[in-house]
C-alpha cells in the first residue's frame, strides 16, 4: 500500500469476542501517479456487512472493492461526484450479486468512505492549498473529526434509534442502550433505491487534524471521549490497538474496525 508523506495511517480490524467470522471490511488507496494523486487524493473506506455468515462478509468486501475501483476509474475532476458514483456502483454490485446467489438474498452493508484531496480554502481563491475532506455515508459506520482537543461526529446514523434522537424523542445517552439500536434504516444492497449522505461542501482540514472511521463494534462499546483520549495521546497505530482493546474488554459483541488518519 503506497502512502505519501503528510499523513500517519492505521487500519485495524478485530473479530471481537463473540462472532465466528469478521463481516467488516476496510480499504485505503491513493494513486501511484502524482498527477492522479492531485485529482483523486487519498481514499479510506470502512464497511460493516450483514446478512448471515457469508452474506455480510461478501457484502462488505464487495462494497469496499467496488467503491475503490469506481472512484479510481472516475473520469471527472469532482471528488464528491466520484464518491457518489462509486457508492452507487457498490450498491448495484451487491444487489446483482445477491440476485445471482439466492442463498445470500438480503445481504447488505453499511459503508463510509472519505476522500482527502488537495484543494483551495473557501475564503479566497488566493488562499494557500490545503487538504479538504469529501465523504459519502450509508448506515451506522461513523466518521469522526478530531481537532484542537474536540471530537465531532461528521456522519449521522441511518438507524431507527438515530431517527428517534434526531426527532428529540430520546437522548443520545438513551440511544446507547436502546434495545432497537441495531436496526438500520439504510444500507447498501438491501433496497432498490440507495439512501446516502454527502456534504454540500468539502471540509478544509488543518495540520494535526485526525479522521477516524469505525464500525459500530467500536463506537457501540467505546465513548467519544475515550476515542478522543486515545487519539490525542498515542500514535495512530497504538490508538487503534487501545480502542480495539477497550471494545474487547467490554464484551466485544461485534466485529471491531477502525481506520485512523492523522494529518501532519
Amino acid at each position: 500500500m503506497m502512502v505519501r508523506p503528510g499523513v500517519e495511517i492505521s487500519s485495524q480490524s478485530d473479530i471481537g469476542c463473540l462472532r465466528k467470522n469478521n463481516e467488516d471490511s476496510f480499504g485505503y488507496w491513493e494513486p501511484d501517479d502524482d498527477r492522479q494523486f492531485l485529482r483523486k487524493g487519498r481514499l479510506a473506506v470502512v464497511a460493516d456487512g450483514m446478512g448471515g455468515y457469508e452474506g455480510g462478509q461478501e457484502a462488505s468486501r464487495l462494497a469496499v472493492e467496488t467503491l475503490m475501483a469506481a472512484y479510481r476509474d472516475f473520469n471527472g475532476d469532482d471528488p464528491q461526484a466520484a464518491l457518489i458514483d462509486a457508492l452507487q456502483a457498490a450498491h448495484n454490485q451487491i444487489r446483482q450479486y445477491s440476485f445471482s446467489h439466492p442463498e445470500l438474498r438480503g445481504m447488505g452493508t453499511t459503508c463510509t468512505a472519505a476522500a482527502i484531496v488537495r484543494g483551495t480554502g473557501r475564503s479566497s481563491p488566493k488562499e494557500a492549498q490545503t487538504d479538504v475532506l469529501y465523504f459519502v455515508h450509508v448506515g451506522d459506520t461513523r466518521l469522526y473529526l478530531i481537532r484542537d482537543g474536540e471530537i465531532t461526529r461528521v456522519t449521522r446514523d441511518h438507524s431507527y434509534v438515530g431517527r428517534l434522537v434526531e426527532a428529540g424523542m430520546i437522548s443520545p445517552e438513551e440511544a446507547e442502550h436502546h434495545p432497537q439500536r441495531n436496526i438500520l434504516t439504510a444500507a447498501l444492497g438491501t433496497n432498490p433505491d440507495l439512501i446516502m449522505d454527502s456534504p454540500e461542501h468539502p471540509e478544509p482540514l488543518r495540520s494535526n487534524d485526525v479522521l477516524l472511521i469505525c464500525s459500530d463494534g467500536l463506537w457501540g462499546q467505546v465513548r467519544d471521549a475515550e476515542i478522543l483520549n486515545a487519539v490525542e495521546n498515542h500514535s495512530a497505530e497504538k490508538a487503534g490497538h487501545e480502542l480495539i482493546g477497550l471494545a474487547r474488554e467490554r464484551g466485544g459483541p461485534d466485529n471491531i474496525t477502525v481506520e485512523i488518519l492523522r494529518f501532519l
